[in-house]
């Protein structure tokens, strides 16, 4: 494993933690409680600050903002912290905020995500593992977003939405309201419009599967009772894990409502 290859108009601030095999390009400002692991590359102009843990393999493009204090007015300078994972792509412009104290001090992005120019990570965002989040889209505090999830472009997700895993949001979309696992949200305020068919075929989940999830959303829209009954009700008629994922979701603890099938 090589040393890190550090430009000589790079700022590395005493303390900084720089692993073997690290790259930072030029004119990039690392602060002093950063710690980047093996083989991270910064390009050019590249600012990693606050208390902040970049995993190896991961590439930071050109004036993007890592770790910098939340946009939130109830921060006081507390001690708060970001991590994020292994194999991550952020691309330029895209500002990634430390947690705050209401929200557990953390903000924590999993491994093998892209997250594409000029995209925002708000304080306290728990990102999970190979979501991909299009240009221009935006995270507000404390959303949980699980993994697979795609996020389109010029998108909005209100603060402590939860979005569940393998769903899709379409581009231009405001999200207001938590998203089950596999769903399929589209249009300017964010309905609800079905299943992310073409994630699950491409991740190979199995026909009986789909054939499930397909029943189970009509259940979900069409059933009696309000949303959650008709989830715990389907909790105990299914043997499909992604079901059973979709059940445990809708009826665990969360902040927000849910996007139902033909709301917003």
């Amino acid at each position: 494993m090589s040393a890190p290859n550090i430009h000589p108009s790079a700022v590395i601030e005493p303390g900084a933690q720089i692993a073997q095999g690290c790259v930072i390009g030029p004119f990039c400002h690392i602060g002093p409680d950063v710690r980047l692991g093996q083989n991270v590359t910064l390009k050019s102009h590249v600012v990693v600050t606050g208390d902040t843990e970049i995993g190896a393999d991961c590439t930071v493009f050109s004036f993007a903002c890592i770790g910098e204090i939340p946009q939130d007015l109830k921060f006081q300078g507390e001690k708060t912290r970001l991590v994020i994972g292994a194999r991550n792509r952020i691309r330029e412009h895209v500002t990634i905020n430390t947690g705050t104290s209401g929200g557990g001090a953390l903000t924590q992005i999993g491994d093998d995500c892209l997250l594409m120019a000029g995209c925002h990570v708000a304080h306290d965002v728990r990102i999970a593992n190979r979501v991909i989040v299009v240009n221009n889209a935006a995270l507000a505090g404390h959303c949980v977003v699980e993994d697979d999830v795609i996020i389109g472009g010029l998108s909005g997700v209100h603060q402590f939405v939860r979005i569940g895993q393998g769903a899709i949001i379409g581009a231009v979309t405001m999200v207001t309201n938590d998203v089950i696992p596999y769903g399929l949200v589209q249009a300017p305020r964010g309905h609800l419009d079905g299943l992310n068919l073409v994630g699950l075929k491409r991740r190979g989940v199995s026909r009986a599967d789909i054939t499930a999830l397909r029943a189970a959303f009509q259940m979900l829209a069409q059933g009696e009772g309000a949303f959650q009954e008709r989830a715990r009700r389907l909790g105990g008629e299914t043997d499909s894990d992604y079901v059973r994922h979709i059940v445990d979701f809708v009826t665990g603890a969360s902040d927000r409502s849910f996007l139902t099938p033909g709301q917003g």
